[in-house]
């Protein structure tokens, strides 16, 4: 069965420790997102004032508040408990505030990933 990790991380300069760490596990793909939290938004009161047309100060205000999500699909589940492990060792316990937020879901079907095992 695969599985599909997901991790959202919230201190930036974290994400390429932790593609370094899944990599040398074995990992053979990551895709990585911007992302923002609603609630993130919201308590830094840029949810309400969001604007349309983003100017270079608000660019700056939104830069501070990103996170990067990360999604890989793996075969295993001991490979998702390594995957925890590592993202853990590089962001310390991620129970604690402000460390980021990790789930782990089935995969019903993979169609293509495959040709990743053999690049």
């Amino acid at each position: 069965m695969y599985y599909l990790v997901i991790l959202i991380i919230n201190q930036l300069e974290h994400v390429p420790e932790v593609l370094e760490l899944w990599e040398k596990l074995g990992v053979t793909g990551t895709t990585i997102l911007e992302s923002t939290g609603h609630g993130k938004l919201k308590r830094a009161g840029l949810l309400d004032n969001l604007p349309l047309l983003i100017s270079l100060e608000s660019l700056e205000e939104l830069r501070e508040i990103h996170h990067r999500t990360l999604f890989s699909v793996v075969e295993s589940e001991e490979m998702v408990d390594k995957m925890i492990a590592a993202a853990q060792e590089v962001l310390g316990n991620i129970e604690e505030e402000h460390t980021g937020f990790l789930f782990v879901l089935p995969v019903l079907r993979a169609i293509g990933i495959q040709k990743h095992k053999s690049e």
